[in-house]
């Protein structure tokens, strides 16, 4: 018999994990037994998120920024790549929190349950009250200031001093690029494979996620059985999906705008990367496949694609920086929790910059999260709430990531002029001349 993918085993964790609480909250014994035998299985499962975050991120950015080899193609079209991925992501994050204030989801929650909520987290809760106070009392540029670490392993054994592991990573990353070629071969090598084995970790902890979301939802039916809460769920679902959709009809604007290329023409040429990013929920394993869909149906000649795809599958993740900010607020809405415009604008640099350091493998956008919950003060244990829908959220912010690489590559051929029509071979020697003699 065909083993069930990873996505449909994780929704059967969550429907299993209901219907048996469900169950339990029949008996008086059935919630303390759940409690005490079910709930920490689920705190073990979030534990391993949040221990792998740190080294997620130190792998897959300096990797990343180490790839470019060279500082010299920061110029003309990295640089251009660079800051239209940065601009590209800030504006899906804002999206997902002009969305998320819009909908509201998480105020669908009634006060019963939201103060059943607070009081399961009140330890949570009271130390970011505190965290908030201090911040209230610090200097304007304490910000700044606090993005700089004194002690890199201080920082990296906190996970809300995140912001702080992103800058040791990139400018570690722009040492590498800096020394020469064989000296940073050996640390670079280390790295790579570094990079491989936290992948194959968060595979191992993906193999747990069915029941882990199993242990999660039966204590949160038990804690907190109204019925409510699951249609605030089903509203923060809408919230990402609307906000997805909206970002890929922005996609196909901008290259409508730059490109000249119709919709139609865009969509048909990515279709087959589209379906196939839904079903692996990788960027990374689409890769392939974005190329061959890019290079040969969408006109990009071969030196811009191979540079800008690879480099945006793995600082690119428009679709998963949408959905950290919309679960972040949701989150806090459910908590009961006002986001000041400071805290929200704290979301859209932490997650935009966690997207950058977020590999490109099924999951990882989850560890993400965390590091935007933790910056925002915002209890971790909300991803409870959460974490049962997250998969095909997953596969949905996936076609989005992938999506927006190959409409950002189109642009930037466009504007070194390494733009052609779809399947001409010899184009940078052959299709130019012609079109100059034409």
């Amino acid at each position: 018999m065909k083993k069930l993918a990873l996505h449909w085993q994780i929704l059967l964790g969550m429907a299993t994990g209901v219907i048996f609480a469900l169950i339990l909250t029949r008996f008086d014994w059935g919630p303390g037994f759940v409690s005490d035998w079910i709930k920490p299985f689920g705190n073990i499962f979030i534990n391993a998120l949040k221990l792998i975050a740190v080294p997620l991120i130190l792998a897959s950015l300096i990797k990343g920024i180490s790839d470019l080899k060279d500082i010299s193609k920061l110029s003309k079209m990295g640089l251009r790549t660079i800051v239209t991925y940065i601009i590209t992501t800030v504006i899906a994050v804002s999206i997902g929190l002009t969305l998320v204030n819009l909908i509201e989801p998480g105020k669908a929650i009634t006060d019963e349950t939201r103060s059943d909520l607070i009081s399961s987290y009140e330890t949570d809760a009271s130390s970011k009250i505190e965290d908030a106070h201090r911040q209230k009392e610090a200097g304007p540029l304490q910000a700044l200031e606090d993005i700089v670490p004194s002690n890199i392993f201080a920082a990296a054994s906190d996970n809300a001093s995140m912001l702080q592991v992103i800058f040791f990573a990139i400018f570690f990353g722009i040492g590498l690029i800096l020394i020469p070629e064989a000296t940073a071969k050996p640390v670079k090598d280390f790295f790579d494979g570094f990079n491989e084995v936290i992948l194959k970790l968060i595979d191992l902890i993906m193999l747990a996620a069915p029941y882990g979301v199993f242990a999660l939802l039966a204590s949160l039916v038990v804690e907190s059985p109204s019925t409510d809460l699951f249609a605030a769920l089903g509203m923060y679902a809408i919230t990402v999906i609307l906000g997805l959709l909206i970002m890929i009809g922005f996609y196909v604007l901008i290259v409508w705008i730059f490109t000249k290329n119709t919709p139609k023409f865009f969509i048909n040429g990515m279709a087959p990367a589209q379906l196939l990013a839904f079903s692996t929920s990788s960027s990374a394993a689409t890769l392939p496949v974005t190329m061959e869909r890019v290079e040969e149906h969408l006109g990009v000649h071969k030196e811009v694609a191979s540079f800008v795809l690879p480099i945006g599958a793995t600082i690119n993740m428009d679709g998963t920086s949408l959905y950290q900010a919309v679960a972040a607020v949701f989150i806090a809405q459910a908590f009961g929790m006002d986001l000041s415009m400071g805290a929200q604008l704290g979301i859209i640099v932490t997650a935009t910059l966690a997207s950058i350091g977020s590999a490109a493998v099924p999951g990882a956008g989850m560890v993400m999260l965390v590091i935007v919950l933790a910056q925002a003060g915002i209890p971790e244990a909300g991803l409870a709430l959460i974490f049962a829908i997250d998969r095909p959220l997953d596969m949905c912010r996936t076609t989005v990531n992938v999506t927006g690489d190959a409409a950002v590559s189109m642009v930037i051929a466009k504007s070194v002029d390494k733009l052609g029509p779809p399947n001409v071979k010899d184009w940078d020697d052959n299709y130019k001349v012609e079109e100059q003699k034409a």
